[in-house]
């Protein structure tokens, strides 16, 4: 279904019945990435899947996406589907948005599971390669997109996926240059949300990949420390619902009935 935010098109589906588990795709995918774990889900839960801001289905309002904005569009589809109280689940970058809803409407929120996300900012150094990506995309954003998908599984994985990584190639390559560089802005100068993890008063699961390539695993277990966020690592890289598909719906199922 789509609905307008800002007069911009949103897509979105919802599924089964239950308990209102919200899914955020990462940067670069669209709502269809959760496609192979769905069945297992909804058959307890209504499961609502969002394509973000210049991504999958819905488009483009801006030449920056931040988290903020990106967390208002959410609103807005579970404000228009009546929903008061869900779970949140974000990969990657809707890992982040999902941390700037929590911010923006805590009271809403039931629980919240990042997956191979992060609450810090970027560091100085990943600023200048979001930089870089966007030079890229302007001179040739499908050979970024080429090159940037499967960098994003453990090596070893990149020759054992290599039909999954077309399948998300693919897609990848169907957005436009505006809605990639928008999300690499957006990305750039989000917040640092490591206060979320002290102050939420809802619980939170962090997915790690122990060989994630785009995320520092030091970094994960230190923000982490003398909280009370659930962590659970996985052996594989960055993409989890993909390297290790059958341990994250095991782990999102005890997760949610805990909630």
């Amino acid at each position: 279904m789509t609905i307008l935010h800002k007069n911009t098109p949103i897509y979105f589906t919802s599924t089964g019945k239950g308990k209102a588990i919200v899914l955020l795709h990462g940067f670069l995918e669209n709502s269809t990435m959760w496609n192979e774990i769905l069945p297992e889900i909804y058959k307890r839960y209504r499961i609502i899947c969002i394509d973000l801001l210049g991504h999958g289905q819905s488009e483009s309002h801006g030449y920056i996406h931040t988290m903020e904005e990106q967390a208002e569009m959410v609103k807005t589809v579970l404000d228009f589907l009546k929903l008061r109280k869900y779970i949140i689940v974000g990969h990657s970058m809707g890992g982040y948005i999902a941390l700037a809803f929590a911010k923006l409407y805590e009271k809403n929120v039931r629980g919240l599971c990042l997956m191979n996300s992060t609450a810090l900012p970027d560091t100085d150094e990943k600023k200048i390669n979001r930089d870089r990506g966007i030079s890229a995309v302007k001179q040739n954003h499908k050979t970024f997109v080429r090159i940037a998908i499967p960098m994003l599984f453990s090596e070893k994985n990149r020759t054992i996926f290599t039909s999954e990584i077309s399948t998300v190639t693919n897609e990848a390559l169907k957005l436009s240059p505006q809605g990639i560089i928008a999300a690499l802005e957006g990305m750039k100068i989000r917040e640092d949300l490591t206060s979320i993890y002290e102050s939420a008063k809802f619980p939170i699961q962090m997915i790690i990949g122990k060989q994630d390539p785009a995320l520092d695993y030091n970094s994960l277990i230190q923000q982490t420390k003398n909280t009370n966020v659930q962590v659970i690592e996985f052996p594989d890289g960055h993409m989890s619902h993909i390297e290790n598909k059958e341990d994250l719906i095991a782990t999102f199922l005890i997760f949610l009935k805990k909630i």
